[in-house]
């Protein structure tokens, strides 16, 4: 069974209205992160004496690793923020890239800072490098806010190993999650001691406030738009389940209904995170996308049974409360730049696909589908996306597996004879890693621009 949300030609003229095709802020966003990290240099240069011997080179290296780390540790809470500066238009894919990279950074600078610092203490009172463990404990027990900054950096260890790639893989998305949600508590651990035994604090009262300024903006931002911003939204909608619809095998639509939905400002495209509160759900928030157009009263995700959470939404109950968050992602109708626009799809990356092929404009011939999947009975939501075509002279393909299981060849000499004037496309791209990244190649070995190629990817 199949249901449908279709907005038409109204979803298509709200659409219009939204889009003002504008640029990605990142370029100007690293610049600004580059240009703190070398007024993080210029402070430890300016408060660095002559260095005349080894104890006071190893001690200073401990210096600038330690502001760096204080440094990138805000910026680390600043991506788990979710602004929607950066989620809406950097990318919710990226930043979490961004995040990943920056928190691996700073467990290294930290980890590095400790020895450097632990074993020029150790010099300093006389002993060798075989000595930092017992120099360590006696910093821990002597100086100001060590105790704290001990456990914080015990934290991000945890944290750390737990996000590395085998570790990350073995074990539940949530246990995971609530987890990571223990970096505000290292980082809130770490900072006091960075003042109280931070020599360039001490000496440079400016640096200070600029510290407290950098963390408290941050703090404010993660505050705002990670409480006050979502209580307030689901105060004001009041979101609950309507019904609970399988649409094939393993994949279910789940239709939400609300108050006022449409001023929540969602777009096809976006995803929110979604808490079902239900039993045994109550403390998941997993990410999903809108699979059709936003309605004032009705919202629809469409999701693929891959782990506990996803195959438990099929128990879900009409009347169930929903607390969500968002919108999130950046893979809307504001990033088209041309009149034709290519949609490519692998297995559940359909679902904002779906949105968008519904509600981007264009003439008949204007929209194309391309919707990988390793069956035709994996092909979800194909009715409604046949029924799109037909309405709209839009152009729908699907790649499956043959019979043996060969997999379809999406190379950039398939995708040129499929459409010729691909390299006058812009191209929508949702779907695992793999996929997206060997999709990406294939369109850029057929002539479309890196710019022109907007694409989200998902890694559950």
């Amino acid at each position: 069974m199949t249901t449908t949300l279709a907005g038409g030609r109204a979803a298509r003229r709200q659409t219009m209205r939204r889009i003002r095709p504008r640029r990605s802020p990142a370029v100007p966003l690293l610049l600004a992160v580059w240009a703190g990290a070398a007024g993080v240099l210029w402070l430890w240069w300016r408060n660095t004496p002559a260095i005349s011997d080894d104890t006071g080179r190893i001690l200073n290296a401990g210096r600038i690793t330690g502001l760096l780390a204080g440094y990138l540790m805000a910026l680390v809470v600043l991506q788990m923020a979710r602004v929607p500066a950066l989620e809406r238009r950097v990318g919710s894919d990226r930043v979490a890239r961004w995040h990943a990279m920056t928190g691996r950074y700073t467990l290294c600078l930290v980890l590095a800072h400790v020895f450097l610092i632990m074993w020029g203490y150790a010099a300093q009172a006389g002993r060798g490098l075989g000595d930092i463990v017992g120099q360590t404990i006696d910093s821990v027990q002597q100086l100001p806010d060590m105790g704290k900054a001990a456990i914080g950096t015990g934290l991000l260890v945890v944290i750390g190993l737990l996000s590395a790639g085998p570790a990350r893989r073995r074990i539940p998305y949530d246990a995971w999650y609530h987890v990571h949600l223990l970096t505000y508590a290292a980082v809130f651990l770490t900072f006091w001691h960075q003042l109280t035994t931070g020599n360039d604090f001490a000496v440079e009262p400016v640096a200070k406030t600029v510290w407290y300024a950098l963390y408290g903006s941050v703090t404010a931002l993660v505050l705002w738009y990670r409480i006050l911003t979502p209580l307030r939204l689901n105060l004001r909608h009041r979101m609950r389940v309507e019904a609970v619809i399988e649409e094939t095998p393993g994949i279910v639509s789940v239709l939400i209904g609300g108050r006022r939905l449409h001023r929540m400002g969602a777009e096809a495209g976006q995803f929110f995170r979604w808490r079902f509160l239900a039993p045994g759900m109550r403390f998941s928030s997993h990410p999903y996308s809108l699979s059709a157009a936003p309605r004032p009263d009705m919202l629809r995700i469409t999701v693929k049974a891959i782990g506990d959470h996803s195959a438990r939404l099929r128990e879900l109950e009409p009347g169930t409360r929903v607390w969500a968050e968002g919108p999130y992602g950046a893979l809307t109708a504001q990033r088209r730049s041309r009149g034709k626009v290519l949609l490519v799809a692998g297995g559940v990356g359909i679902t904002p696909m779906r949105a968008l092929f519904e509600t981007l404009p264009g003439a008949s011939g204007d929209i194309t589908l391309l919707y990988r999947a390793t069956s035709t009975q994996d092909l979800a939501l194909w009715d409604e996306l046949a029924r799109i075509a037909d309405e709209r002279g839009a152009r729908l393909m699907y790649a499956v597996n043959s019979p043996d299981g060969e997999r379809p060849d999406i190379s950039a000499e398939t995708l040129g004879r499929k459409i010729p004037d691909i390299d006058r496309h812009d191209v929508f791209l949702c779907g695992p890693p793999g996929f997206a990244q060997s999709v990406y190649e294939a369109l850029r070995g057929a002539g479309v621009p890196a710019r022109r190629i907007h694409h989200e990817s998902f890694a559950m």
